[in-house]
């Protein structure tokens, strides 16, 4: 994307906010476009009711939570944290599982990068121009694949309108926040009629560094010394895209092109940035020939991700990650009581790593995969069941680039995984429903976790692979009950999972030198001994183990209809509620896995009067003492206080909505317990102090 057009992405939404009013008076009879609100992501027969638990973010609930990372975005909905490696990059973590467990998708499509190969990759998604998040929990591996066990994260842009746009529409935003001093805006807009549709999208991010409650010291030389700041956490994104697709009367086809760029500070170390790049192209289309098949989807699309290390202004480790994603899926007619589709995927990765700190060797993945899912509907509910067989190839070229570099395993590995899962759905009575889901899960070993062999700075560890690594599998059962009537609800889900060759990164004993030399011994010199630098060795082993936890959340109307009382003048105010707790164990040894999310409890009081909105809520995390006894610490409990208010105005087809945030209300210093920065020996890098963020959104 050119200097010009990022320099430009806040004016043009400026300008789209300027002009949407006379705009709207011009247009005032053409209807507004939107998107159809129906969960698609582990749905694929667009069922109202899940079976699957899933949290959808939409409209103002994604407004009001949105960060410059999606795991901090998702972070504190019920059973979802984050991976947290400083303000600039973090993933979701879904019920203590985190990296190659949770699949993030864009548009139902896959969306490679690097990020679930080391914390400090970001992930190149902006909720600026995200029309919706989708957070199913649990098992997803029907679909998605072995990398679904843990859940799914599907972004939806609409690039590729999937439903005919009738006249022309979109929304602006502006924002301002005072912690990082950040400048962010963004624009959509689409338009078209029942033949065709267009969409346009832009962003631009601009953030200095951090603020935190405590000083810090930094030896970058933009900011040198003691600062209540993290150092080196500045961040520069932006992006955009173009799409559109024809309607025909069997069906639709669509193609996109997005860009996405973003410099950033990774706070592990105080003169290292990374510049990150990457270009999606997509095409999606559906068809429906009538016959046994009612409808044919595809989706292609092919992603160049590429990040450049620097320390200072030289360049460092260079990470590539070329991939392409084929998907069809072909529904059928009902057969009795049962409908449901077959599908194929198949998808290719070439991943490389050119640098001092490449930790993983030049490979390549190839996977095919068949699955089918089915659904029967009865008189009490909805049954579920599907299957899946994966055929994967992991190969490793070691390091072309120097083959003095022999630390690398060179060899190909075949996995032919396979999975299952049952669902249910039970109407007990009009306001109450139980659902549950069984799941067989196998998942192939990733590149990394076959062949790396480096020392890989995020993890403050020399990190070594396994190519004997066999399949992980795992059962994963859950439980949940949800009630609701009127403007009160709740629900809660219960969940265990096992793991047969559960694969994770565990201390050796042994310590690695600078050039990969196991244990070494000091060394003698005319001043004496000299002891060499050294970092921890870490092996990725397969082991038993078994997750456990419960997620509840609620509403509780107190004032309004459904209330405890009415107000004269029509207010309402809710009491919304959320809790969640898991327990995650080695069951080899005994000891608790690292990075697991500490039992959390939170509620907000919501107030609505007319155009005004007033939000009031706290966060508490118990302190996490379950920890592993080698390379983790400990965390305290802390709590966090947040406010927003909001108010809404229209202009004639234009609706504005102002806001105002508040995160962390008091100021409190907190470390995040799923974060390696704080549960491992890294320079201080507490969660954001307070900061009040303002907004502007124009929808027309």
């Amino acid at each position: 994307m050119s200097s010009h057009f990022r320099h430009n992405a806040i004016g043009v939404a400026v300008l789209s906010l300027l002009s949407c009013a006379a705009w709207a008076q011009a247009d005032a009879s053409a209807p507004a476009p939107s998107l159809p609100e129906v969960t698609v992501t582990g749905n694929p027969l667009g069922a109202t009711d899940l079976i699957a638990p899933t949290t959808t973010l939409s409209g103002d609930r994604l407004l009001l939570r949105s960060q410059s990372t999606l795991g901090e975005t998702l972070n504190g909905l019920p059973g979802v944290s984050s991976s947290y490696f400083g303000p600039n990059a973090s993933r979701p973590s879904i019920r203590g599982q985190d990296g190659d467990r949770i699949r993030i998708l864009q548009n139902g499509g896959a969306a490679p990068d690097a990020s679930s190969l080391s914390y400090d990759h970001a992930v190149p998604v902006d909720a600026l121009v995200t029309e919706r998040i989708e957070v199913l929990r649990g098992p997803s591996a029907l679909q998605y694949g072995g990398s679904a066990v843990g859940g799914v994260v599907n972004v939806i842009d609409n690039r590729i309108p999937s439903e005919p746009i009738d006249g022309f529409g979109g929304r602006a935003d502006l924002g301002y926040a005072t912690g990082n001093r950040e400048k962010s805006g963004g624009v959509v807009l689409e338009g078209g009629n029942n033949r065709y549709a267009l969409h346009v999208d832009a962003f631009n991010r601009d953030a200095d560094d951090t603020s935190v409650p405590i000083k810090l010291g930094c030896e970058n030389p933009r900011r040198p010394g003691l600062a209540r700041k993290i150092c080196n956490s500045a961040n520069q994104a932006h992006g955009g895209a173009i799409g559109g697709s024809l309607f025909f009367d069997q069906g639709w086809i669509g193609a996109s092109a997005s860009t996405y760029r973003s410099d950033y500070g990774t706070v592990a170390e105080d003169d290292v940035t990374i510049k990150m790049k990457s270009d999606r192209y997509a095409l999606e289309g559906e068809w429906r020939p009538g016959g046994f098949f009612t409808s044919i989807h595809g989706k292609l699309s092919r992603t160049d991700y590429r990040h450049t290390e620097f320390e200072g202004s030289e360049t460092g480790t260079v990470f590539a990650n070329k991939s392409n994603d084929l998907r069809i899926e072909a529904r059928h007619q009902k057969i009795g009581g049962v409908e449901g589709l077959i599908g194929f995927t198949n998808e290719s990765n070439d991943f490389s790593a050119v640098g001092d700190e490449a930790f993983a060797p030049h490979s390549r993945t190839r996977s095919r995969a068949l699955f089918l899912h089915e659904e029967l509907g009865t008189s009490w509910g909805r049954l579920s069941f599907g299957a899946r067989t994966e055929q994967v190839k992991v190969r490793s070229f070691g390091y072309p680039e120097d083959p003095s570099v022999t630390r690398f395993a060179v060899g190909e590995r075949s996995f032919n995984p396979h999975s299952a899962a049952f669902g249910a759905l039970v109407n007990l009575a009009p306001q109450w429903q139980l659902t549950s889901n069984l799941a067989y899960t196998e998942r192939a070993p990733k590149d990394y976790e076959l062949f790396a062999n480096g020392p890989h700075v995020a993890t403050a560890a020399w990190e070594v692979g396994d190519p004997n690594l066999q399949k992980e599998k795992s059962v994963g059962f859950d439980l949940g009950a949800q009630w609701k009537s009127g403007a009160n609800s709740a629900r809660v889900n219960a969940y265990v999972t096992r793991f047969r060759n559960y694969i994770g990164l565990a201390a050796s004993g042994n310590v690695r030198g600078e050039d990969g030399e196991i244990n070494p011994g000091p060394v003698e010199t005319d001043e004496g001994l000299l002891f060499p630098d050294v970092v921890d060795e870490f092996v990725y082993r397969g082991v038993r183990a078994r997750f456990t936890g419960i997620e509840a959340n609620g509403n509780l109307r107190l004032l309004g209809t459904d209330g405890f009382s009415r107000a004269a003048d029509g207010s309402t105010l809710d009491l919304e509620w959320r809790a969640d707790l898991v327990r995650a164990k080695n069951t080899d040894t005994g000891e608790p896995l690292p990075r697991i999310s500490p039992a959390r409890v939170g509620t907000t009081l919501a107030y609505g009067n007319g155009p005004w909105t007033a939000r009031l809520g706290f966060d508490h995390y118990a302190a996490q003492r379950r920890v592993p006894s080698i390379g983790a610490r400990e965390t305290d409990a802390f709590t966090l206080w947040n406010a927003a208010l909001t108010y809404r105005m229209k202009v004639q087809r234009a609706n504005l909505t102002w806001y105002a945030r508040i995160d962390n209300l008091t100021n409190k210093l907190a470390y995040s317990a799923t974060s390696i920065l704080t549960t491992t020996a890294f320079p201080d890098a507490p969660l954001p102090g307070r900061t009040l963020k303002v907004g502007l959104r124009a929808t027309f």
